[in-house]
């Protein structure tokens, strides 16, 4: 024992350093260890350091997961992954592990993950001598003749032992005995069969019946044996054996062959005569019990048949003993031996194993990641066990083929995009060359997980929203919306507004975003007179690691109401109230204008609209007043009759849904023309100041309006080159100041124009329905110049369902402005 326990160190040793060679020689990530064992060692039993012997350090163990990996059954071994160590987890006996095998190898396949490294663990089984011969019977009757001649053998049962190698059946002996000796014929593969030989000629008279002992030992130290009681009687003269006709008989039998086939004939003659020659077939006397399960011979025709199924894969091939004996007094018989090769047939489709699985892979994987490892295995030999994988549908993965024969890895080929596929289910189909081929297949589930790679993006890009002012303070006043093709934190988002410098950043401070909706609240009410429209830009960002963020370009236009009351510029006396003396000769004829009353309306459009009124007159035969331009003019010429001063009472209103109205008061008094050119020879120094630089102002304005104009026309033409759609914005000062000061806006959103005026129309201007009354469309030719004031002009049209405050401007193009004087 201990010398063998010398020998199998010295082999675990030379194991040991072919291995340092291999790696030494850089063999890569797949590598062998070959350890040795003695059967029946308890549990817990040490057989090797794995992690010493791989070079991996024992913290690796449990990071990467180091397992053995196992099929259906216990297995037999185990690794402590904290050290390392392979050890016994339950007895192994050998010969239930590998019958009638020399060398016992176990073979483990241990995976390391992260990255996947495979490491095969041969594991040799040493046997050990816990089993004696045996026979199957305690005693065996033999008859021989008293004519047996020296030299006449008769095979006896062979014994069995379980153990393998040195520890088998090694020899027989017999008792001592003058006339027998026993002879062995090895057949090799641990088979050691006894014959009786006759060394001295039997006499019957003498003794009849002798009793021997057969004792069988095996190769342990110290041997083990079994013995068998042969009970030898002599009979009388048959002095003739069975002889068959051939040497040798060996034949082929297909696997899976139906029962009741014929696999051979053997044939024996008898030279003697009468019954002595009659002779009977049937099996030898060391013939397995398996073998007489599987065939039957006829005892008369000598026909072998099959009796059970033929397994290639359980065996390749048989070797039956056949007995031919005649019906003698005394029996004589023969033994020979007949060999049936199996051959293989395809019946047996390919086996599949998932031994190792990721069952979810990063959509940003990189090609080659490796998501399973797949072992196939066919049980049939030859073409029949060559076994081909590969992958029915259009996936993005393939097999990729091991080192290790039949070991296949399930890869990524192309990239992957969870947002057009979640999941995969990837059909791996197993097929061997066989003829008919049988295949097998397994489906493999594989989640793609999602990886933060989408921004999130607007619904619109820019947004343009229109509000009207003086809306309630904290309310929300508009929304943006945004979304991403990611999932869970992924696709989280959070608004923001961007404060940048400047003017903007004043904007923005009065405006906040509610960060998990998108609304947007006004910290305060906004006024149209103050501020027109403003733009500003929100960020939308998700919630990944790390986080991906878009903004957008958000255009607001305050929209007006008619939230101001009309202005009295003239007449102001010099408290500031709206009241004034109008001097006039009582010579002046029809039509002569007596003043004009001049007042503004902060609003634009119809709000900003104002329309003169006379409220109260003391002679309405006497004056009249130009509800558009506010002049008042007389109606005839003044007689001696009429009183020297008139109170008018002048109303001034806007064209507002609800109107705001202002009063002015204008007192004329009726002068003789003396007094008249005296009091204008008085005021006409200043009068005169006064009207030269009214036109100079006039004539500045007229020259900065037609620049902006100019301006304006070039950056239309450029945008249409361009075929933006992008809002721009230009306001247009009014260059006539008639007594109603006007507005007008014009913006641009794709193809259309917008004007928002004030109180005049251009020629072709038409009122759209549904609008707010301050929205002027205009074509698409271009004008040089639009008209603003209380009176439509030929073309205009009013559509139904409008406030009457939104023209659309036609194609036509004016040439000029018309003013009203």
């Amino acid at each position: 024992m201990e010398q063998r326990g010398r020998e199998a160190w010295r082999q675990r040793w030379w194991w040991l350093v072919l291995l340092a060679v291999l790696k030494l020689l850089g063999s890569g990530a797949l590598a062998q260890i070959r350890y040795s064992v003695y059967e029946e060692m308890d549990e817990g039993t040490v057989v090797g350091n794995i992690a010493k012997d791989l070079g991996l350090d024992k913290s690796t163990l449990n990071s990467r997961g180091y397992r053995i990996v196992v099929g259906t059954n216990d297995p037999r071994f185990q690794v402590n992954t904290n050290d390392g160590i392979l050890y016994v987890s339950r007895k192994i006996d050998r010969e239930e592990v590998c019958e009638r095998i020399n060398h016992c190898l176990i073979n483990l396949k241990t995976v390391l993950e992260n990255p996947l490294e495979i490491h095969y663990v041969s594991v040799e089984i040493l046997d050990v001598n816990d089993h004696s011969p045996s026979f199957l019977e305690k005693e065996k009757n033999l008859e021989i003749s008293e004519s047996a001649l020296p030299g006449a053998r008769l095979q006896l049962q062979a014994a069995r032992d379980p153990d393998g190698g040195p520890f088998s059946v090694q020899g027989y002996k017999l008792s001592h005995n003058e006339h027998f000796r026993v002879e062995v014929k090895d057949r090799g593969g641990d088979r050691k069969v006894p014959f009786l030989v006759l060394q001295k000629q039997l006499d019957r008279e003498s003794v009849a019946k002798h009793r021997l002992m057969l004792t069988a030992f095996d190769g342990g130290k110290p041997a083990k044996s079994g013995a068998i009681v042969i009970n030898v009687d002599v009979l009388d003269v048959n002095d003739n054996s069975p002889v068959f006709q051939k040497d040798v008989y060996s034949t082929t039998l297909i696997e899976n062959a139906s029962i009741g086939t014929i696999v051979i004939q053997v044939n024996a003659t008898d030279l003697d005569g009468d019954a002595n020659a009659e002779v009977r077939y049937s099996f030898g006397n060391e013939v397995d019990e398996k073998l007489t399960e599987l065939f039957s011979v006829d005892s008369l025709t000598g026909e072998i048949r099959v009796e059970g199924l033929i397994d290639f894969e359980k065996s390749k091939s048989y070797e039956i003993d056949i007995q031919a004996s005649d019906k003698g007094q005394v029996p004589l018989s023969a033994d020979k031996s007949v060999i049936i090769t199996i051959i293989d047939v395809n019946d047996n489709a390919p086996a599949i194993e998932v031994t190792s699985f990721s069952s979810t892979v990063p959509e940003d994987a990189r090609i080659g990641t490796t998501v399973a490892l797949i072992s196939v295995s066919d049980l049939d030999s030859g073409v029949n066990g060559k076994v081909i994988c590969s992958i029915t549908e259009d996936v993005p993965f393939t097999l990729s083929a091991s080192l290790q024969d039949n070991m296949y890895a399930l890869v990524t080929k192309t990239k992957l995009d969870r947002e057009q596929r979640s999941r995969y289910h990837v059909t791996v189909v197993a097929r061997d060359a066989g003829v008919p081929s049988l295949s097998s297949e397994k489906t493999i589930s594989v989640l793609v997980s999602d990886v933060n790679d989408n921004y999130p993006e607007f619904s619109l890009s820019p947004y343009n929203f229109y509000i009207t002012e003086n809306n309630a303070a904290g309310g929300s006043v508009f929304s943006v919306k945004a979304s991403d093709r990611d999932e869970g934190d992924n696709a989280l988002i959070s608004y923001k507004i961007l404060r940048e410098g400047g003017e903007r950043s004043k904007i923005a401070s009065f405006l906040n975003i509610i960060p998990e909706s998108g609304d947007i609240l006004a910290l305060k009410s906004l006024d149209f007179e103050t501020l027109k429209t403003f733009n500003l830009n929100v960020l939308a960002t998700d919630s990944g690691s790390p986080s991906l963020s878009r903004n957008v370009s958000i255009n607001v236009f305050v929209l007006d109401q008619n939230d101001n009351t009309p202005v009295i510029l003239y007449p102001v006396n010099a408290n500031g109230s709206a009241e004034g003396l109008e001097e006039v000769p009582r010579n002046v004829h029809a039509g002569h204008q007596v003043t004009k009353v001049r007042a503004y309306d902060a609003d634009i459009g119809y709000n900003g609209w104002l329309l003169f009124s006379l409220q109260e007159v003391s002679d309405h035969s006497l004056f009249g007043l130009d509800r558009y331009t506010g002049r008042i003019r007389t109606l005839r010429s003044f007689t001696e009759t009429d009183e020297a001063q008139h109170k008018l009472v002048i109303l001034v209103k806007d064209n507002g849904n609800v109107s705001l109205s202002a009063t002015a008061t204008v007192v004329v008094k009726l002068v003789e023309p003396k007094e008249a050119i005296s009091a204008s020879d008085v005021k006409s120094a200043p009068t005169d100041i006064g009207d030269s630089g009214v036109t100079f102002y006039l004539m500045i304005t007229l020259a900065s309006v037609s620049t902006l104009f100019l301006i304006s026309i070039i950056v239309l033409i450029a945008m249409q080159c361009s075929k933006t759609t992008d809002v721009s914005s230009k306001y247009l000062p009014e260059t006539n100041y008639d007594g109603t000061l006007c507005h007008s806006i014009q913006y641009r959103s794709g193809e259309k124009r917008y004007m928002l005026v004030g109180p005049r129309m251009s020629i072709g201007s038409t009122i759209v329905p549904g609008s707010n009354g301050n929205t002027l469309v205009v074509p698409d030719r271009r004008s040089t110049s639009a008209e603003v004031g209380p009176r439509m002009s030929i073309g205009s049209t009013i559509v139904p369902g409008s406030n009457g405050n939104t023209l659309v401007v036609p194609d036509r193009r004016s040439t000029s402005a018309e003013r009203n004087n």
